[in-house]
């Protein structure tokens, strides 16, 4: 609306576009993150739990069960799913 553009200056249009442009970023890159932990949970629970997998661990690999590793990415994906409720709840 071209109103709004002429009222409002133009530190504070563009503050608030970049503001929400993040949130959107954000929220886009936690929905790929719950996506990714859901597929990872389905296909470790395809596996026996004695199985040994690797596990990345910033730029390593480490030996561990695929109960372990299932278990770590049951928390990031509720660690995500947080996230995202709280940058829904505030829009």
């Amino acid at each position: 609306n071209l109103r709004n553009l002429v009222s409002q200056p133009a530190g504070e249009k563009m503050a608030s576009t970049s503001a929400s442009s993040s949130t959107s970023d954000r929220e886009f890159e936690l929905e790929k993150e719950i996506k990714r932990q859901e597929v990872s949970i389905d296909e470790l629970s395809s596996l026996s739990s004695s199985r040994s997998v690797y596990q990345k661990t910033g730029n390593l690999f480490f030996r561990t069960t695929s109960e372990k590793a299932k278990s770590n990415a049951q928390k990031q994906l509720d660690f995500a799913k947080s996230e995202i409720g709280k940058i829904r709840s505030q829009t």
